[in-house]
C-alpha cells in the first residue's frame, strides 16, 4: 500500500519540484547579485539547500536557499571583511545553529516580537530596493541605504544618452519591463497557470527582448564549470574568527537566519494539513547546510517563504519536491550554463526590486495597529534604523523597544487611598510596585493625615520590590510618634517579593 501511494505521489512531487526550480533559479542569482557576490554563489547555496537540507529538514515542505533577508547583511560583511571571510562566518554560524537544534533551542529563536520581525523585513526590503535600482541601470550600488537614495538621481542622469551616449537607460527599461511583467502576472494570471512564476516570465521576456533588439546591457557571469564557483575554506582563513567583529557577525547571521527559517516554517505549517514542522530538526538541518556553504564559499541560507509557498501551492506533500528542485538547479547549471549568461543583470535586479517592495508588508502594519501604537512605533523604528545604520543595529533597536514596552507594562501601578472609618484608611495598590513608582507612592503617602491607622492589602499586586516595601516601612516608623500605624498584609507576601520582610511597620 505504501509503495503504491509513493508511486502515485511521484508525478505530483515532480511537478511541484519543477515549479519551485523555476521560482528559485532567478532568485538565487538575483540575491547573490544583491549580496555583492557572483551569481554562481547563490546557485551553489540553492543546490545545497535543496539536496542536503531538503533531505534533513524538519519542515518537509519548506524550501531552503539564499534569502533576500540576509542579502543586506552579507553585502556589508563582504564589503568590510572580504568575500573570503564569509566562509569562516558561515561555518561558525552553521555550527551555532546545529548546536541550538541539538540542545532543542528551536522554540527560543521564535521568541521575537512580530513588530521587530516585520520591521526587520521592511527595512531589508527598503535597502534592497535602494541598492538594486542602481543595478537596474547597470551601475554599482553604494555602501549604505542613504547613500543609495542620495546618489540615485545621479545614476539616472548618467544612464541617459543625452550627452555621454550611455546605454544605462536600456538596462533600466529591461528592469522596469521585468517588474511590470511580474506585477501584471500577479494580478491577472489565469487559475490554470497559477503555478508559473512571474519572476521567470519577466526574466525570460526581458532576456529575449535584449537579444533580439540587441541591447548593450550587462549580462550574468556564470562559470562554465560549477567547480570554478567553489572556493574551499582554508585553515588560514579560520584565523579570521579571532577578530571580535567577525565573531559578532557569525552570531548575527546564526540568529537572523534561524529566526527567519523558523518563522517561515510556522507560516508553511499554516498552509497545509500534512506533517507539522519539527523546529529543532529544521534548525539542525539549516546548521549543516550553512556549514557546507561556509566550506565551499557560498551564500548563507534560510528557509524561504516565497519558494516554500510555491511548493505547497503546486501540490507537494513530501520533502522530495524540495530535494528534486536542488537536482534541477544542479543539472541546469552543469548542462545549460550558457543560457544563464544571456540573462541581463538588470532583469534580475528588477526581480529583487519587486521582491523588496513585497517585503514592506503594509497589511502586517495594519494588523499591528490593532494592538496599539507601540507595536507600530517599534515596526517603524526598526525599519528606519536598519535603513539609516545597518541590519544588526536596527534589530537591536527593535529588541530594546520591545524590552522597554515590557518594562513599562510591568511598572504599571494603580494607587488608591480610601477612608474606611474614623482615623482609618486603606492604601490599595494593583499591578507591579517597582522602584519606578516610588515617587508616585511617596506623593500619596504624603496626603495621609497624622495619627491615621493605614491598612495595606497586597492581594492585587503582582510584585512589590524592596524599594517600595522599604518606603512603606519607613513611613510607618517615621509617623509612629504622631500615633500613626501602618499594617501591611502578610498573606501571599513571600510570593510577591524576594528576601525577608522587616516587620517594624507592623504586619497583619
Amino acid at each position: 500500500m505504501n509503495i503504491a501511494r509513493a508511486q502515485a505521489a511521484i508525478p505530483r512531487e515532480l511537478l511541484a519540484s519543477v515549479v519551485v526550480f523555476l521560482v528559485a533559479l532567478p532568485l538565487c542569482m538575483g540575491i547573490a547579485i544583491a549580496s555583492g557576490v557572483p551569481p554562481a554563489k547563490g546557485l551553489v547555496t540553492g543546490i545545497i539547500g535543496g539536496i542536503v537540507v531538503g533531505l534533513l529538514a524538519g519542515s518537509p515542505l519548506q524550501v531552503s536557499g539564499p534569502a533576500a533577508g540576509l542579502a543586506v547583511l552579507v553585502f556589508e560583511l563582504v564589503r568590510q571583511h572580504g568575500l573570503a571571510t564569509l566562509g569562516p562566518i558561515l561555518l561558525l554560524a552553521g555550527l551555532l545553529q546545529l548546536a541550538a537544534g541539538r540542545f532543542r533551542l528551536g522554540c527560543w529563536f521564535r521568541v521575537t516580537a512580530p513588530a521587530v520581525v516585520y520591521g526587520m523585513l521592511a527595512g531589508i526590503g527598503v535597502l534592497i530596493v535602494l541598492s538594486q535600482v542602481h543595478v537596474m541601470f547597470d551601475q554599482a550600488p553604494q555602501p549604505s541605504g542613504l547613500q543609495n537614495l542620495l546618489e540615485f538621481p545621479g545614476t539616472v542622469a548618467e544612464s541617459l544618452p543625452l550627452e555621454t551616449g550611455a546605454a544605462g537607460w536600456q538596462a533600466g527599461l529591461i528592469g522596469l519591463l521585468t517588474i511590470a511583467v511580474m506585477y501584471a502576472w500577479e494580478k491577472l494570471k489565469p487559475q490554470r497557470l497559477r503555478f508559473v512564476p512571474g519572476a521567470l516570465l519577466g526574466v525570460t521576456l526581458a532576456t529575449v527582448l535584449s537579444l533580439l533588439l540587441p541591447m548593450e546591457v550587462n549580462r550574468v557571469q556564470v562559470p562554465a564549470n560549477l567547480a570554478d564557483a567553489i572556493d574551499w575554506i582554508t585553515p588560514a582563513r579560520l584565523m579570521d574568527l579571532a577578530n571580535p567583529a567577525v565573531l559578532i557577525a557569525a552570531v548575527a547571521v546564526a540568529f537572523i537566519a534561524s529566526a527567519e527559517t523558523l518563522l517561515s516554517a510556522a507560516a508553511v505549517d499554516r498552509m497545509h494539513n500534512g506533517v507539522r514542522s519539527d523546529f529543532d530538526r529544521e534548525l539542525s538541518a539549516q546548521g549543516v547546510g550553512n556549514m557546507l556553504c561556509g566550506l565551499v564559499g557560498a551564500l548563507p541560507m534560510t528557509g524561504v517563504i516565497v519558494r516554500s509557498s510555491a511548493n505547497v501551492q503546486a501540490g507537494a506533500q513530501t520533502r522530495y519536491s524540495a530535494v528534486l528542485h536542488g537536482v534541477w538547479l544542479l543539472g541546469f547549471v552543469v548542462l545549460l550554463s550558457s543560457l544563464l549568461q544571456s540573462i541581463p543583470v538588470a532583469s534580475l535586479a528588477g526581480v529583487l526590486v519587486f521582491t523588496g517592495i513585497k517585503l514592506v508588508d503594509f497589511k502586517a502594519l495594519r494588523s499591528l495597529g490593532r494592538y496599539g501604537r507601540m507595536p507600530v512605533f517599534t515596526y517603524a523604528a526598526t525599519a528606519l534604523a536598519i535603513v539609516c545604520t545597518d541590519l544588526l543595529t536596527g534589530v537591536l533597536v527593535g529588541f530594546a523597544l520591545t524590552l522597554l514596552k515590557l518594562a513599562l507594562k510591568a511598572a504599571r501601578l494603580k494607587i488608591n487611598l480610601a477612608e474606611t472609618g474614623p482615623g482609618e484608611m486603606e492604601l490599595r495598590m494593583s499591578g507591579s510596585a517597582t522602584f519606578l513608582k516610588v515617587p508616585a507612592l511617596t506623593k500619596v503617602l504624603g496626603t495621609i493625615p497624622p495619627g491615621t491607622r493605614v491598612y495595606v492589602p497586597l492581594g492585587n499586586l503582582n510584585y512589590i520590590d524592596h524599594s517600595c516595601l522599604e518606603l512603606l516601612e519607613d513611613w510607618g516608623r517615621a509617623n509612629q510618634a504622631s500615633g500613626a500605624r501602618m499594617v501591611i498584609e502578610s498573606r501571599g507576601l513571600k510570593r510577591r517579593i524576594e528576601g525577608q520582610l522587616r516587620t517594624s511597620a507592623g504586619v497583619a
